[in-house]
This record gives structure tokens, sequence and C-alpha cells, in this order.
């Protein structure tokens, strides 16, 4: 055992015996993510708590029990924090179980499970928490910088020309512009199948310690084109329609079905430009090969909203001209069938 998994276990079973209660003395790994946190599920006589690192060092702990906290009181299902130390990084919540969304979407199955996951995102949209950060211009533009550093040239090898890197901040600048046009709302800033759990009271949220005041396309593209899975375009436009009534429903003073589908698209494209640096880094910097698997979904949402709109098709026949046949070149992705994708 490390001497970090040892004081967590003993920071673990101080606060058990705080709250008179027995838990095994060896922590089960559960999983980690993207991050440098580590998930661990403390056994106890009276059920289980999930017990989590979180180094100092790298990881701050006060946004995710800040968020936790204002969530939970206006009826957001994320976890409870039961206990934290933030000068060690340690926290110990509420156990959600093991059932992602994610392994449970099949096409028999979907219309149930995303209905309950719109009917939640409802609700996180409606809550109000003054401390959350702003998903400004400086965020959105850094986002989409991990495109350029970490896709096209650290991955790719691509060496881009000064024309190439004007197309990109013309692009940036005109998703900026949309994102920035919209009703800004409570935003998770991962809200997908794998940040979604299955439990008894139905869909539980986690991850969900990067929250900001944000547009209010920005989860329902998280979760309609998710990097994980994919459904018909038809079946996405319906859900995205259906949401937007939704929306009116609440107040919230969204645009004609035409615009908000726009918007839609258009915020799509700044998150998996983003998404394609980040899981690009994941793997070049921190050796996590697994999200590698999920770039041809996740370009091809890129490529597919682009074409959509006119005033893109300079960076749409970029895409096709450029980026695409070194992305089916490189050596992950040189030995598969990828044409599908962009078709």
């Amino acid at each position: 055992m490390g001497q970090r998994l040892k004081q967590l276990s003993q920071w673990v079973q101080q606060q058990a015996k705080d709250q008179e209660m027995q838990v095994a003395a060896e922590l089960e790994p559960v999983s980690g993510d993207a991050s440098f946190r580590r998930y661990f599920r403390a056994r106890g006589d009276e059920g289980s708590w999930i017990a989590v690192d979180a180094p100092p060092e790298h990881e701050d702990c006060e946004p995710f029990i800040a968020v936790a906290q204002g969530w939970l009181a206006q009826g957001v299902p994320v976890p409870r924090v039961i206990a934290s130390d933030l000068e060690q990084g340690f926290m110990l919540l509420e156990d959600f179980g093991d059932s992602l969304l994610l392994p449970a979407l099949e096409s028999a199955t979907v219309e149930t499970h995303y209905t309950q996951a719109l009917e939640v995102l409802r609700q996180v949209q409606r809550t109000t928490n003054p401390q959350l950060p702003p998903y400004d211009r400086v965020m959105l533009a850094r986002e989409m910088a991990l495109f350029p550093e970490w896709f096209l040239t650290r991955l790719l090898g691509l060496e881009l020309s000064e024309e190439e890197y004007t197309l990109l901040g013309l692009v940036a600048k005109l998703l900026i512009e949309s994102a920035l046009a919209q009703p800004q709302v409570s935003v998770h800033r991962d809200y997908h199948s794998r940040n979604l759990m299955l439990c008894e009271q139905g869909l539980g949220v986690i991850d969900f310690q990067d929250a900001v005041k944000g547009p209010v396309t920005y989860d329902l593209v998280s979760l309609l084109r998710d990097c994980y899975v994919d459904w018909p375009d038809e079946q996405v436009r319906f859900w995205v329609e259906a949401f937007r009534q939704r929306l009116l429903q609440d107040g919230v003073e969204v645009g004609e079905s035409g615009l908000f589908q726009q918007q839609f698209d258009l915020m799509g494209m700044q998150r998996h430009l983003k998404v394609l640096g980040i899981f690009s880094r994941l793997w070049l910097r921190d050796g996590k090969e697994g999200y590698l698997d999920d770039l041809p979904r996740t370009l091809s949402y890129l490529y597919r909203a682009s074409a959509r709109y006119e005033e893109l098709d300079t960076f749409t026949r970029w895409l096709e001209k450029r980026v695409i046949p070194a992305f089916e070149a490189h050596p992950r992705f040189s030995g598969q069938s990828l044409a599908h994708w962009w078709a």
C-alpha cells in the first residue's frame, strides 16, 4: 500500500469512528478519471462510502464541495459530502454504486434514459449559485487552443502555417460569439453518459467540480453528442427541439428552432475542438491510451457540424484536405476503416 493510500485509509477510519460506524480496513479501488483523482469504496456495517484521493498540489476540492452542497440543496441528485479534509485532499462521499449510464444505453432504452437525463439537466440549469465562475470568452478560447497544440501539432505532427492559425482564430471567434449570445445558466461542463449513474432513486450526477455559468446548449450537446456513444442525427434533432420546448416552458428566452439548432451545433464544435485536444493530451502526456478510441467519433462530430453551415465552408474544406487525411494516416488509426465517420 502506498503512503498516500495508507493516509487516506487512516483518515476514513477516523471519520467512521467519529460517526460511530465500522468500516473495512482495506479500501477497494473503484475508478480513476481523466484527472489526478482516485476513488475507493469503503465498506462498512451500515453500507458503503466513496473515499476520494485528490492530491492538493493537483486538485482543488473546494469547488466540488461548494457545487455539491448548493446543487443538493436545490434538488439536483448529486452525492452528499459526508466529510472532507482540504489540506490532505481527501473527501468521503455518498456511494452511488457502480452502474454508469453508458453501458445501459441501447436503442431500446435510450429514449427512457435520455428523457430522465434531460429532466435532471433542467434541474441543473434551474440552480442558482453565485460562486460559479463565468464560462467567458477567455475560458472558451483557452479550451479551443488545445486543438492545434495537442491534436494537430503533437498527435498528428502537422506544422501549421500562419494562414491556418488565422483560420482557426476566425472559427474560434464565431463559436465564442454564438456561445455568449445564448442564455447563461448553470453548466455541469461534462454532462455525459460516464458522469451519470443509475441509482435506486433514479439518475445521479457526478464529476461536477468544473461547473460554470455558461451557454444553455453546452450540457445539452455534451449529452446528445456524447464522445463515447452516438445516435442518428434525426433522433438528436428531435431531442434538441423537445428540450428547447421545455426551456420555453421554464421561461428561458431561447430563440426559434433553427437558431437553437445552430447554437447547439456551434457549441458542439467548441466542445469537440477542446475534447480532441484533451484526449490527445491524456495519451501523450499522461499515458491514458483508452481515450484515443473515441477520437474518430469526436472528429466526426466536429466535421459534420461544420459541414452544415456555409460560413464554415473554408474550415470544412480544410478539415477534409488537411486534418482528416493526417488523422487517417496516423499509425494508431491507419489500419482502421474510418470512412463511415466522414460520409
